[in-house]
């Protein structure tokens, strides 16, 4: 005879949500997952920000079929009482489990491989337009196509980071490495750790590290109240300097974002050289140093400081382009304080996300970023089946009364901009004491 079935509430569930007391709930059956986070692949940081609460709709869109028989490793034996599935999470289990019967999420199409063939010809022209050519011209061309490198290598960067675009997990890694730490500049790792926490967060005020810019750049009032950055565990003050930066920030964004590249640097730098677990940390350090010396090497063979600068800046400034894209799809979204939920998951990655509208012939130039929607929600989908799912979640949105946010690229960009004067302004209000409505929005700002 079977032992009857024991059951804890949701209000249980949730006592479990600090570091060294970590459980879930996925489809009703209670993990303890405290000792995987220290192995978990996605890092420790998605696991805690979604502990003590259900998070089967965050595990379907992370995780595929393969990773459910590990899940008894971790079972505790305990049961949710008030488990519940709400419609839309129904029809949105539904279409994952449809998108992997065709085998979706399988094909990677043949984006892969002309993404890298394209790359090695624009860095060998780039490389033999600066040893060989004697005009600036061509030096500074070569410097705007090494930006283009960049980005196609971002592209890549970010979709091995997703699911595996080369045939063994061993050739993705190694295409991680040389994509993003040899070629950019940029540790895989310091990516994985951020871009988790942006995809689980996606536009909270204090867990989303994407929203995090201070003291350049603010999209709501709400960060003059200087919140805690939960990803980085710090205050982010917001005193004179950043109520003076912050004033002028829908003016110095494009300028900003030409050398925004400077930050992912020191980003990645500074993960590697803390104390924070970094796997495969030497793997990531050595990649990095591939980068600092071919990179300088070649622009110490142009003939003057001048167009080494202008080099420099070209490179910077066509890259400064796909910081911009990054931007556009989540600035002028909807946006929340407080850590992510599992009950609302497809909501709260619709609302608070931009689709790019653009004709499919300038899929390349986008990235995947077009159809943001559809990536936050389906993350492991390879960019290619991106625009044919898109339908299907449009009419997802229709039917459960939610938004399906798009619009083309300068009109995103004029929502962007928008989105930083409204904030700037605020900001120089603040010169005045601190105005009523300022105080009702610390008063309420969970909701």
């Amino acid at each position: 005879m079977a032992e009857p079935k024991k059951y804890i509430t949701s209000d249980d569930l949730k006592t479990h949500n600090k570091p060294g007391d970590l459980w879930i709930s996925i489809q009703g059956k209670v993990y303890d997952v405290t000792d995987w986070s220290k192995s978990h692949p996605g890092g420790a940081l998605p696991l805690l920000n979604l502990s003590g609460q259900d998070v089967t709709d965050a595990f379907v869109a992370f995780h595929p079929a393969t990773a459910w028989r590990h899940l008894d490793t971790f079972f505790t034996g305990l049961y949710l009482q008030d488990y519940a599935v709400s419609e839309v999470s129904k029809d949105y289990r539904k279409l994952v489990a449809e998108f992997s019967k065709l085998g979706l999420f399988d094909k990677k199409g043949h984006g892969v491989l002309l993404s890298f063939c394209v790359i090695l010809v624009l860095l060998a022209a780039s490389v033999y337009g600066v040893l060989r050519s004697d005009s600036a011209l061509v030096h500074l061309l070569c410097g705007g196509m090494m930006g283009f490198i960049w980005i196609q290598s971002g592209w890549l960067g970010h979709d091995s980071g997703h699911y595996k675009i080369m045939p063994t997990k061993g050739l993705n890694r190694i295409a991680q490495i040389l994509t993003g730490n040899c070629l950019a500049g940029i540790s895989i790792a310091w990516w994985k750790w951020n871009h988790n926490a942006h995809h689980i967060s996606c536009n909270s005020l204090d867990f989303d590290p994407d929203l995090q810019h201070m003291p350049f750049f603010v999209v709501s009032s709400k960060f003059f109240h200087s919140l805690t950055s939960c990803f980085y565990e710090r205050k982010m003050n917001f005193d004179a300097v950043s109520r003076f930066l912050v004033s002028y920030q829908h003016l110095t964004f494009y300028p900003v974002m030409c050398i925004a590249r400077i930050n992912l640097f020191a980003q990645s730098i500074v993960l590697l050289l803390s104390k924070r677990k970094v796997p495969y940390r030497g793997q990531e350090i050595l990649g990095l140093l591939v980068y600092w010396i071919w990179y300088p090497l070649l622009v110490s063979c142009l003939p003057n400081w001048g167009e080494k600068v202008m080099f420099i800046l070209a490179s910077f400034a066509v890259t400064g382009i796909q910081h911009v894209q990054f931007c556009l799809n989540h600035f002028s979204s909807t946006i929340y304080l407080g850590p992510p939920t599992g009950n609302d998951w497809f909501q709260k990655q619709t609302r608070g996300t931009l689709n790019i509208e653009c004709a499919s012939w300038m899929d390349w130039f986008h990235g995947g970023l077009q159809f943001q929607i559809e990536h936050h929600l389906f993350p492991r989908l390879p960019r290619c089946q991106l625009r044919k799912i898109s339908p299907f979640v449009v009419e997802l949105c229709k039917k459960h009364n939610l938004p399906y946010n798009i619009a083309p690229f300068w009109e995103a960009n004029v929502l962007t901009v928008r989105t930083l004067r409204n904030a700037a302004l605020q900001a120089r209000d603040l010169t005045n004491p601190v105005p009523k409505n300022l105080v009702w929005e610390a008063v309420n700002t969970h909701g």
